[in-house]
Formats: structure tokens, C-alpha cells, sequence
């Protein structure tokens, strides 16, 4: 039951930021009129590089915390308003989409792509190293049975995404011609809300950890 409400909690949080529908046509923008078995290729490999981008971030940011003496509830109140205030940006911006990709050019081979621009930032930007890193110190608060379900929880929300990932952008072409931007918009909007609340909430708790904690 606890790795199903982290992972709930996870996949809510991550979704807009990673936003794989809107990514989708970037992605098709930046690797433009590739063969079809190329193009799913390099989805694959994409969403792969995703996957173990945001597990390293996961499970190394306690250590990074613990390296520049950041405390937990801190980390819970500043990510949590990070998250409100991004999913506030998301619910009031006219058109939701990510940030413009690095633009196409004699660059080299598209495989030499896959991390960038392809998986940072396109896929993973700044907005997911903070939510990550949010969501595995949120989940660093518990005992040690608790801390471990929460993490997995984490894990297999960001396997999720990629593979959300993996098939928005394995089958870009198709969904361009399939969803209607505006149902796109509808969709993510919703969603947006939802990562308020949740960034609203952790940063409760997090301020609640500090009100105990000097109250000591």
C-alpha cells in the first residue's frame, strides 16, 4: 500500500514536468523525417536514458543533501514550493509546452543526441532534478522499511515515465494526427492542479517538521 501511494505520488508530480505527450513533438521536431525503425530506436534508447538519469538523481540525493548539511524539512519546504509554483505556472500559461529544444543542425549523428538535447533537457529539463530530488528526500523522512518501500515506489514511477516515454515518442507521428491539441491542453491542465496540491503538500509537511523541530 505505501509503494502504491509513493508511487502515485511520484508519477503525479513528475508527469506534468516530464509532460511525455508535449515532449512527443519535440521530439519529432528535433529528430525530423527519420525512417520508422530508427526513429523507434532512438525512442527506445531516449527513454532508457531517461530512466537511469532520474534513478541516479533519486538515489543520490540524500548524499548530496548530507554533503552540503541541507536537512530534510528544508528540502520538503523549499521542493514543495518549487512544485506549486510550477504546477500554478503550468494552470495559468495560455498554451502548456516545454522548453523550446536546442535547434536541428550538423550536429553529428542523431545517436550522438541521446543525452542531449534528447534526454536533458528535452525529455528530463531542471524541473524533474527538483522534483526527483524533492520526492526522494520527501521519502527519506520515514524509518527504514518505510524509507525503502517509499523509494521504490519513486523507482517504479520514474520506470512509468519512461515508459510513457517511450511510447509518445516511439509513436510521435501517429499521436500529431490522433489527439487534438486542445484535449492535449485539457488533460495536462488537470494534471497541473494535481502537482499544486502535491507541491502544496510536502511543503506542509516540511514546514510542520520545522515548527516540531523548534519547538524541541
Amino acid at each position: 500500500m505505501l509503494i502504491l501511494k509513493s508511487f502515485a505520488l511520484a508519477f503525479s508530480a513528475l508527469f506534468p514536468v516530464i509532460n511525455p505527450l508535449g515532449s512527443a513533438l519535440l521530439f519529432l521536431g528535433v529528430v525530423g523525417d527519420a525512417p520508422p525503425d530508427e526513429f523507434r530506436q532512438l525512442a527506445r534508447r531516449v527513454a532508457a536514458s531517461t530512466i537511469l538519469f532520474l534513478l541516479i538523481i533519486e538515489l543520490a540525493g540524500a548524499t548530496i543533501l548530507a554533503f552540503f548539511g541541507i536537512s530534510l524539512p528544508v528540502v520538503q519546504l523549499a521542493g514543495g514550493l518549487v512544485l506549486a509554483t510550477m504546477g500554478w505556472q503550468l494552470l495559468n500559461e495560455k498554451e502548456l509546452q516545454k522548453e523550446q529544444p536546442v535547434p536541428r543542425g550538423n550536429q553529428g549523428p542523431l545517436e550522438g543526441k541521446i543525452f542531449y538535447p534528447l534526454t536533458f533537457p528535452l525529455t528530463a529539463g531542471p524541473a524533474c532534478i527538483v522534483v526527483t530530488a524533492t520526492l526522494s528526500a520527501h521519502a527519506s523522512r520515514h524509518g527504514v522499511t518505510e524509507n525503502v518501500l517509499d523509494h521504490v515506489g519513486i523507482a517504479l514511477a520514474i520506470m512509468g515515465q519512461g515508459l510513457a516515454v517511450l511510447l509518445c515518442y516511439a509513436y510521435a507521428p501517429r499521436i500529431t494526427h490522433k489527439i487534438a491539441p486542445r484535449t492535449v491542453q485539457g488533460i495536462l491542465r488537470v494534471i497541473a492542479f494535481v502537482l499544486l496540491c502535491i507541491g502544496v503538500q510536502i511543503a506542509s509537511n516540511g514546514l510542520e517538521a520545522m515548527v516540531k523541530a523548534m519547538s524541541k
